[in-house]
C-alpha cells in the first residue's frame, strides 16, 4: 500500500524515524494506525457507558425519582463557586 501524507507529516514521520525509535516510516505509520484504533475503542467505551447512564436516568424518572430542575442548577452553581474559590 501506498500513502501520501502532507508534508508536516512527512517531516514528522522522518524526525520520529531519526530518533531512534522506530526502524523505519511503516513502524511510524503502524503505531499512529494502532493509537487512532485504540482512541476508536476508548471512544465506543464512553459512548456505551453514557448510554448505560442516560438509561438508568430515564428509568429513575419513570420511577418518579427525578430532581428539580432548579436544584441541579443550583448544585452546578456551587460546585461552580467552589471549584473557582479552590483555584481549580
Amino acid at each position: 500500500m501506498n500513502v501520501s501524507l502532507a508534508a508536516e507529516l512527512e517531516k514528522l514521520v522522518s524526525r520520529k524515524v531519526a530518533s531512534g525509535d522506530y526502524a523505519s516510516p511503516a513502524e511510524v505509520v503502524e503505531e499512529g494506525l494502532r493509537l487512532l484504533s485504540e482512541q476508536d475503542q476508548i471512544l465506543q467505551l464512553k459512548l456505551e457507558r453514557l448510554r448505560q447512564e442516560i438509561t438508568i436516568g430515564l428509568e429513575q424518572l419513570k420511577a418518579g425519582k427525578g430532581i428539580p430542575g432548579e436544584q441541579v442548577f443550583q448544585e452546578l452553581h456551587e460546585r461552580s463557586q467552589a471549584r473557582r474559590s479552590a483555584g481549580g
